[in-house]
């Protein structure tokens, strides 16, 4: 069936497809292309829509709408329409510049699920192995499967040893289904979860069952992050404190109005009871409703998500700069949390470009290692034969005489190079032997195998895998001239040679083989599946010693760590000796002298110990070697029972399990298998520790820059809120009416979200603690500068209010309401100042200097000139529209003066010491509670 199939889709089954842009863009105009038509995500519109269902903005337009027409039928269309046309077009901006804001960040989202969707695999093409991305799989392709791959297209089984799929993503049940040519089709969309094979592509993008289920579904971003949790219960509590505060001025203003003690700025009484008209009265009354529901917007800090949102969708671009793609929005916070990071040695701290630069052949070393000259030819042929057939990896020799083309992981590249030195004929051996059975590489086992029947009818049984491990099943071993020798007595000599490699940093692998009875050998495809090869009385053939270099920064990266406050400990399949030469060398271990249990571990010594003492040791731990992935498992366990906050590096599918169990799991990009990365937080790209450094960094910016924001948002509620609650109940009106808190809500809002949650992270980030599960998100710190802050804009601006006519010279002026406008306006202008300045003290809650490195982000200064200008423009254009009057150069300097002024009592503030301990009391007890209530 194979065949026929492969005929009609002119494929070569053994080099796959031609492969040039003439073949692909043929076979893709006849069958399609493996992409399918994404569900579109939600339109501007549909945000803009949302933007505005906040109750307090409809209250809002409902009041404007009343102002609106009471105005008019008052004072006409041309003088009338100006009130409550103001509070439309302030509640207008409000809400287009909300959904513009969101509709930018889902964008941003979009553009990262398109990111982790495009797979990376390789497919033959002109004999050639090749990497091509998912979509540009066509028809006809001929697709290597091994252990966590996905199945990129739908497709029948060219050939396959133990391929188990797992079909749970298509069926929903989690059955593992073993593949043949009984049962050779393979599904689009499903997991290799076991054994090796290759596949022939028969059907892709929308022709097949996954095209068209991905086609109906659309990617869900609405994920709440625990950050976003939390801040929703301080948003709660807030927001219930400024309705209490609004109702509370509503109440007053009304019983002053009523009761006659509300008076205009010349002195004349706003209602008198039988001689107000109910037209007037009806307008002052929704005035003052307007006034109390304003208060609400300002009091609400819708700006706290949004500020989230921001931060984590600035983050998440940044890191993929960073290389490393965010597939959980709450890996970003919890990320700055992270206590301990448990890092895979191979290709994460090494480059993973593995070179043979040792080799043992019986008792003789061969130097250099690939001078098959000092071997006989009858080893040279078993050794070849043994790297040819069990591996999957493969040699392409380009028939115009190019360069070789080796492709496998790493250690399979590192060992076929050394094989071709030595002489090997790739695909000569591959046709001159046939496999009967594969036991593909277990990271349990540590070694895999093949069965072959040669030219000779011999059955010959080839392994390789971990040299401690082979060495003990082997009795015999060929030594340099060709002769079988007894293994007994030289056992001692072959653990030497692999300790003095591994203490050189040398991953040690072992080549072994014997010979099989033919009786022994079954006859049939069912007895294959049943058929364990055997692995005793080996005969070992070599050890070699590949070597693979530590990345260059690998050890600034782990001394970052450490400053950090975040132990790093290594965890590697490799040989002890090996995973402590290269601890050494990184910096995880500092001496030698440290490199004693249970400092460094073996992973059968840890997992042969009871739950409580693994608890114990864990912390203990800095290196564990010959760990099997539920060594791993087992490790984050312990640790995260002991308090620890857990990232957990795996490239392997075994691997799915730590990751998955870990607080924070990062699977790698290069190497990662995809049911690692599915199971995993964050995928780094470039397989690099340090920019799992750059992760724990940007976790720690986003955690801060929220923290920063709060500070600023309550520093304006809290002043905001007294100010008029204060001159409410003293004077019966409020210094800063409905248009000018909308527009302050904006300031503090979205642009101080968008200032405030994009400042890039700091190097004094990495000198601090990791922030721990249960620490308050408001710091002793932060009380401190919002308090001090709100206490000097209160105290100014209600002098000014009660004061200000005196201090403004303006108390004999003829024009009482111009008066009175000129202060409020200077009122107005000083608290926008106040905010603006704000922002620079927001910036850096601890250190003196507000400005170091402010002019290197350019977004933030942007924010601060544009709110300028529109506050310039506001004074002096608007007038009519925010009840504002035009003020003189000196009142500017003023304004801008009282704003200056809270740069140097943000410097004298933060050289007031606070206590270490969280302050609690009410305050934290609320937040609590509101968060509790929440979650419930």
């Amino acid at each position: 069936m194979v065949k026929g199939l492969s005929d009609l889709l002119k494929t070569n089954l053994e080099t796959g497809i031609y492969g040039d842009e003439v073949d692909l863009l043929n076979r893709k105009t006849a069958f399609g292309s493996n992409t399918y038509p994404r569900k579109k995500g939600r339109s501007f519109w549909r945000f803009l829509w949302e933007a505005w269902q906040d109750l307090t903005l409809i209250i809002l337009i409902v009041a404007a709408s009343v102002s609106l027409g009471l105005g008019i039928k008052t004072e006409g269309l041309k003088e009338g329409w100006y009130d409550g046309g103001s509070i439309f077009l302030a509640v207008l901006l409000v809400i287009v510049v909300t959904a513009t804001s969101d509709y930018r960040q889902s964008l941003q989202f979009q553009n990262l699920n398109e990111e982790k969707r495009n797979i990376q695999l390789e497919v033959l093409r002109g004999g050639r192995t090749v990497k091509v991305s998912i979509y540009d799989v066509v028809v006809g392709d001929v697709v290597p499967l091994k252990i966590g791959d996905q199945v990129p297209a739908d497709g029948v089984l060219v050939s396959g040893h133990s391929l188990a799929i797992d079909e749970s993503s298509m069926t929903g049940e989690s059955k593992i289904v073993h593949k043949d040519k009984k049962e050779p089709f393979l599904m689009s969309g499903c997991k290799v979860a076991d054994g090796v094979g290759t596949m022939l592509v028969t059907g892709v993008g929308i022709n097949t069952e996954w095209g068209l289920l991905m086609a109906s579904i659309s990617e869900d971003t609405g994920e709440e992050t625990p950050l976003q949790v939390r801040l929703n219960g301080v948003a709660t509590f807030i927001g219930i404190v400024g309705l209490s505060v609004a109702v509370s001025v509503l109440v007053v203003l009304l019983a002053r109005y009523f009761t006659g003690h509300t008076e205009d700025p010349d002195g004349t009484k706003q209602f008198i009871k039988g001689r107000t008209n109910f037209d007037d009265a009806f307008n002052d009354v929704v005035k003052i409703f307007t006034i109390a529901v304003t208060i609400v917007v300002v009091a609400v800090p819708e700006g706290l998500p949004l500020a989230v949102t921001l931060t984590l969708a600035y983050s998440m671009r940044k890191m993929m700069a960073d290389k490393a793609l965010v597939r959980r929005l709450s890996a970003c916070e919890t990320m700055g949390s992270a206590t301990t990071i448990c890092s895979d040695k191979t290709g994460t701290l090494t480059l993973n470009e593995m070179t043979v630069v040792e080799a043992f052949v019986g008792k003789k070393k061969i130097n250099p290692p690939s001078d098959s000259s000092q071997l006989p030819a009858s080893v040279v042929s078993l050794l070849n034969e043994g790297v040819a057939q069990n591996s999957t990896g493969n040699v392409f020799v380009p028939k115009d005489g190019g360069n070789i083309e080796i492709s496998g992981s790493p250690t399979e590249k590192a060992i076929l190079s050394w094989a071709v030195k030595l002489g090997m004929k790739f695909d000569i051996i591959r046709s001159d032997s046939k496999i009967l059975h594969v036991f593909p590489f277990n990271s349990e086992k540590k070694r895999g195998g093949v069965a072959l029947q040669g030219a000779d009818s011999e059955v010959r049984i080839h392994w390789k895998g971990a040299a401690e491990i082979v060495l003990t099943s082997c009795s015999g071993y060929i030594d340099s001239n060709g002769c079988l020798q007894s293994i007994n007595e030289d056992k001692e000599f072959f653990k030497a040679a692999i300790d003095e490699m591994a203490v050189n940093s040398l991953r040690c692998v072992a080549l072994a083989y014997r010979l099989c009875e033919k009786e022994k050998v079954p006859t049939d495809e069912e007895g294959f599946n049943g058929w364990i090869l055997p692995e005793d009385n080996l005969v070992l053939l070599a050890i070699v010693g590949i070597k693979d270099p530590c990345r260059p920064g690998v050890k600034d990266a782990v001394k970052i760590c450490m400053d950090a406050g975040v132990k790093v400990r290594m965890v590697t399949g490799d040989n002890i000796q090996t995973a402590k030469a290269i601890a050494l060398e990184c910096g995880i271990l500092s001496s030698a002298e440290d490199a004693t249990e249970p400092t460094i571990i073996e992973g059968r010594v840890f997992r042969e110990l009871s739950d409580k003492e693994r608890e114990q040791i864990a912390k203990k731990i800095t290196v564990m070697g010959r760990s099997s992935p539920s060594d791993k498992l087992l490790l984050v366990q312990a640790l995260r029972k002991g308090g620890d906050v857990v990232a957990v590096t795996g490239d392997g599918t075994n691997d799915a399990p730590a990751l998955h169990e870990a607080d924070i799991g990062l699977s790698m990009g290069i190497q990662g298998t995809e049911v690692a990365k599915e199971s995993s937080d964050i995928i780094i790209l470039d397989d690099n520790f340090a920019s799992v450094v750059k992760v724990v960094r940007w976790g720690r910016s986003v955690y801060a820059n929220i923290q920063k924001f709060i500070q600023f948002q309550l520093t304006v509620n809290v002043a905001a809120l007294v100010i008029n609650v204060v001159a409410a109940i003293s004077s019966g009106d409020v210094p800063l009416n409905s248009v000018q808190l909308l527009w302050v809500n904006l300031i503090m809002d979205t642009l101080g979200a968008l200032a405030l949650a994009t400042e890039p992270p700091t190097d004094n980030l990495m000198h601090r603690s990791p922030v721990g599960r249960r620490e308050p998100l408001i710091t002793n710190i932060m009380w401190r500068n919002l308090l001090l802050q709100a206490s000097y804009q209160v105290t100014v601006l209600l002098v000014l209010n009660f004061a200000g006519l005196t201090i403004l010279h303006l108390k004999d002026d003829r024009d009482r309401e111009h008066a009175y406008d000129v202060k409020n306006t200077l009122i107005f202008n000083a608290f926008v100042m106040c905010q603006i300045f704000n922002e620079f003290n927001a910036r850096k809650p601890e250190e003196i200097n507000c400005f170091k490195g402010v002019t290197k982000n350019y977004l933030f200064m942007g924010i601060i000139g544009f709110t300028f200008v529109l506050q310039i423009i506001i004074i002096e254009f608007l007038g009519k529209f925010t009840t504002t009057v035009r003020l003189n150069w000196k009142l500017w300097l003023v304004s801008l003066g009282i704003g200056i002024i809270s740069w140097p009592l943000a410097i004298v503030g933060k050289l007031i010491p606070v206590p270490k301990t969280p302050v609690s009391g009410y305050f934290t007890k609320a937040f609590r509670r509101c968060r509790t209530d929440r979650n419930a």
